[in-house]
């Protein structure tokens, strides 16, 4: 089975990258600054190997894959949040990341290479105001980032396709946006990256319109990251993907909410009937094969994130969903 390393293995998607990969038989290398505590590593994991790197270090990232030798290299290392650090400081970081990774993994002889990216690089919920020419959204619709973090992540689908550009059919490059993560426990009722629970989103659509009530379950990413490192030699080099669930995190239809947070959005969004999300994941679906198999209608649990008596309640939006 394939040797495959992670970055940013220690994050709320990184835990289940690596635990999802090791339970499916790959030799896994978890790659952060520092061993999570409960990661697969230091619960005595067989399959995973735990290193610590700091990826903004160029001499560093090339020691790390030439001491890994990893057939495949997954990079979701980045600082995860709009505006949780300054900007300059969030495009400098995740776009270096995304270099010194794709770079190092290909001159240490990588075969397979998979960059993250973010669904935030379309550029909605700009202040200045934002249409798509079309819902539901897909690979085609055209970058509009407004702030650094989604400048950044369309920087990491353009180094993916430089390098692809570069080395022809001999390496396979590639791009996911994944949706908003759902960890497993936060069906629970952990809070979720944002602050607040699933529940509460559902309950009140203010909450996850911004990010246009898109989800995911870290399990379905996974899965898709199998099939994507199984399948990359079919696909067309530096290719980008959605991921999501096949739902909208939302109870109601999402033709009748968009238009409340998107002004002028209502005859572009009146398709959006039933469950249908705002993001296409068809591409995925018909070129890999993937489908997700988790939504929010049975993963929930029954009770997750109701009100604790006496507990306020109404947690507000901590910063811009990055996804």
């Amino acid at each position: 089975m394939s040797r495959v390393l992670v970055t940013g293995g220690a994050g709320r998607l990184g835990r289940s990258v690596v635990a999802g990969l090791a339970e499916a038989g790959y030799d896994v290398v978890s790659v952060d600054r520092a061993v999570p505590a409960g990661s697969p590593q230091a619960a005595g994991h067989p399959a995973v190997e735990h290193r610590t790197a700091e990826l903004t270090d160029p001499d560093a990232t090339h020691a790390l894959m030439r001491a890994a030798r990893p057939d495949a290299v997954v990079n979701l290392a980045a600082i995860a949040v709009p505006f949780s650090a300054p900007e300059h400081v969030i495009l400098q970081t995740n776009a270096v990341i995304a270099h010194n990774v794709a770079g190092a993994a290909t001159e240490a002889g990588v075969r397979r290479i998979v960059m993250a990216s973010s669904p935030t690089v379309l550029g909605y919920g700009s202040p200045a105001g934002w249409l798509p020419p079309a819902f539901p959204l897909t690979e085609e619709t055209p970058p509009r980032p407004w702030h650094a973090y989604g400048l950044s992540k369309h920087v990491a689908e353009q180094v993916a396709q430089m390098f692809a550009a570069a080395r022809g059919e001999t390496v396979r490059y590639a791009s996911f946006r994944p949706c908003y993560v759902i960890a497993p426990e936060e069906w629970a009722g952990a809070p979720t990256q944002q602050g607040h629970t699933v529940r509460e989103r559902l309950d009140d659509p203010a909450l996850a319109a911004p990010a246009l009530f898109n989800y995911v379950d870290a399990r379905d990413v996974t899965a898709f990251l199998e099939t994507l490192l199984e399948r990359m030699g079919a696909i067309r080099n530096g290719d980008t993907f959605f991921v999501g669930a096949a739902d909208a995190l939302a109870r109601r239809p999402l033709a009748e909410l968009v238009p409340q947070f998107v002004p002028g959005s209502e005859e572009l969004a009146a398709g959006l009937t039933g469950t249908a999300p705002a993001f296409s994941i068809d591409k995925a679906r018909e070129v890999l094969g993937w489908e997700p198999v988790r939504g929010w209608r049975t993963e929930l649990q029954e009770g997750a994130g109701d009100p604790v008596p006496g507990q306020l309640t109404g947690a507000g939006h901590h910063g811009k969903d990055s996804a």
